[in-house]
């Protein structure tokens, strides 16, 4: 059955291939969560017996098992790569270094050293082939494979500067620069034009031309494949910024961030300021005489679903979710662009002119998602959308949601990532858990800290807009275990939830194993998941495997010279790590003592 007759299309992309703005009616909480019986509360002191008697506990510094899967050489290569991560001359000359290592070794010997050193660290190999060994020798051990083709164009700083300006910028505001008043956040800023920098864990995109974008189509297509038939269950991992022009994410997240903003305005004059995001409600008979006509009409047939009405039934409320909701299907793309005044109460459009071409541009960014989404399902892999600037970010997560409404009915195929680093995590994390309740879809979940802090701040006060980010790491943990809690809490109450913790804080995943013996969450239940990078924290990773848990790691892969930039951020991020925790090479340190000490210098994992 096409995407057509099963939701109302969004933007009628193609006949048969596009994401959807659902205007679906929403079943309650209440329908989806009754109260519990005596008979239901029974069970769940019972399981909370069993899980008590049966709790789960990992010794993380036993190194015999946390390194079962490394020969002798690959934990000195570890060791030596990452105490050379830890000097900072190192790693602030690092491309410098290694452009003179090519030129000194050629680069056939060049590349040989890499594969010994760095990039046999960090990644699995140059194509889907190479990486099998890789992928297959973890695969033995009980660790998944996320796929990601880690290659990155190699711009200068002028050039990728004056590729974001010309594709964040739309026609009407080249012609008329300022008349239609967007807001800083959402306007491209030459400034912070090149979004590698101050990025030390994401790679970076730049909009080149439509052709370009449908190569990182096929390119993502292949890595679908590869996961399909390389390892079991497997994830891919794709960024909406390489399939289509930035412009339509900005427009797109200022609309849904001006829309929320209303809400929060109107929900103010009626004293629900300060209250949990899912806790406000609107009183629309109240609303009549602060919104004009036109946004009263679209409340009337969207919300109330009936004909135009001058004023509202008593005790008609709306929450944030059904705000969402007049957000909707239109003829085309560009009509969902429209905001409300604030000071009027009227629907205005974004931009003073919309091209034909830029509204084609927008189909086929839909297409391509919708694309990759179909091949996910059709190869038995997840797809796990990367989170993104916080000026791209609510286009991201409105774009992923529509394609978990579609994907995700029967299993988590598609899932979101949500970075606890920004002061508004909690609350988007909450609305899209309620949301899948409401539909009835299965919720999915990356949990990341972030990657983009020292960007988004610096932008922010650059700029003058608020700063998105927590105020300190100690913040960030708080969102982050607030926003675990909550899906787990989920999974232990609906089974639909699923959630991956992408972390490397040994804190952070002992909460997590606490919290799931805290609730019965049986690692068999496979709704939680643990990810690491390739080459960074396996006294984590396999030791969590071998006790069962659904671990997979980040496997970048790419030829030498393309993955470089990818090499560059690893050696930046260890620095970070190594200064701070010096845990990992302490524990290589007293695995590869072991093995000198007990005869064991020629150990090869079993495989």
């Amino acid at each position: 059955m096409s995407l057509r007759k099963t939701l109302p299309a969004f933007g009628r992309a193609t006949l048969d291939r596009s994401l959807v703005i659902s205007t679906r009616r929403h079943r309650s909480v209440q329908a989806l969560h009754p109260t519990k019986t005596n008979t239901e509360d029974e069970s769940v002191d019972s399981r909370e017996h069993v899980s008590y008697s049966n709790k789960i506990s990992i010794d993380f510094e036993q190194t015999k098992e946390a390194y079962k899967s490394k020969d002798t050489l690959e934990l000195l290569r570890s060791l030596v790569v990452f105490k050379l991560c830890s000097y900072d001359i190192l790693v602030d000359k690092n491309k410098e270094i290694m452009n003179l290592s090519r030129k000194l070794l050629g680069q056939n010997m060049f590349e040989q050293f890499m594969k010994m050193t760095f990039y046999g660290q960090f990644v699995a190999g140059e194509d889907h082939q190479s990486i099998r060994p890789v992928v297959q020798k973890n695969q033995a051990y009980g660790v998944g494979a996320v796929l990601d083709y880690s290659v990155e164009e190699d711009l200068s700083q002028e050039e990728a500067e004056r590729k974001e300006m010309e594709s964040c910028m739309s026609a009407s505001e080249k012609e008329s620069p300022g008349a239609d008043h967007r807001e800083k956040k959402f306007t491209a800023h030459r400034k912070f034009g090149d979004r590698r920098e101050g990025v030390t864990s994401a790679r970076t995109y730049f909009y080149a031309d439509e052709a370009k974008c449908d190569q990182h189509m096929e390119t993502f297509l292949k890595c679908i494949k590869a996961s399909g038939g390389s390892s079991e269950d497997g994830f891919s991992a794709i960024k909406m910024t390489a399939l289509g022009r930035p412009q339509f994410l900005l427009q797109f997240s200022e609309v849904l961030v001006k829309w929320r903003r209303f809400f929060s305005f109107l929900a103010a004059k009626q004293g629900k300021d300060g209250v949990e995001v899912l806790e406000q409600k609107l009183d629309l008979e109240q609303l009549q005489v602060r919104i004009g006509f036109k946004l009263r009409n679209i409340i009337c047939d969207k919300l109330l679903k009936r004909e135009c009405c001058i004023l509202f039934v008593p005790q008609s409320m709306v929450d944030m979710l059904d705000w969402n909701r007049l957000i909707d299907e239109r003829t085309k793309i560009s009509d969902l662009l429209v905001v409300p005044n604030l000071q009027t109460g009227e629907l205005e459009p974004l931009l003073s002119k919309f091209t034909e071409e830029e509204e084609r541009q927008m189909k086929r960014m839909l297409q391509r998602l919708d694309v990759l989404a179909k091949h996910a399902v059709e190869n038995g892999v997840r797809l796990m959308v990367d989170a993104e600037q916080t000026y791209f970010q609510p286009a991201i997560s409105r774009l992923t949601v529509e394609m978990k409404r579609i994907f995700n009915r029967d299993k988590a195929v598609v899932f979101n990532t949500y970075q606890c680093y920004l002061k508004e995590a909690f609350d988007n994390v909450s609305m899209d858990v309620e949301l899948s309740r409401r539909e009835g879809w299965c919720f999915g979940a990356k949990l990341v800290r972030g990657a983009y802090m020292y960007q988004e701040r610096s932008r922010a006060a650059e700029i003058g807009y608020d700063d998105p980010i927590n105020p300190d790491y100690e913040s960030t943990n708080r969102m982050y275990h607030r926003c675990l809690d909550y899906v787990l809490e989920e999974i232990e109450q609906n089974k639909k939830a699923n959630v991956m913790v992408a972390s490397h804080n040994i804190d952070t995943v002992k909460h997590t194993l606490r919290r799931m013996n805290e609730m019965g969450l049986a690692p068999t239940d496979k709704k939680v998941y643990f990810g690491q990078l390739l080459g960074m924290c396996d006294q984590i990773s396999f030791p969590l495997a071998q006790a069962g848990f659904p671990v997979y790691k980040y496997v970048p892969y790419g030829p030498v010279n393309e993955v470089i930039p990818y090499l560059s951020r690893r050696a930046q991020e260890n620095r970070g790590i190594m200064k701070g925790v010096q845990m990992e090479r302490e524990l290589l340190w007293k695995e590869l003592m072991r093995r000198l000490t007990s005869g064991e210098v020629f150990y090869t994992p079993a495989v």
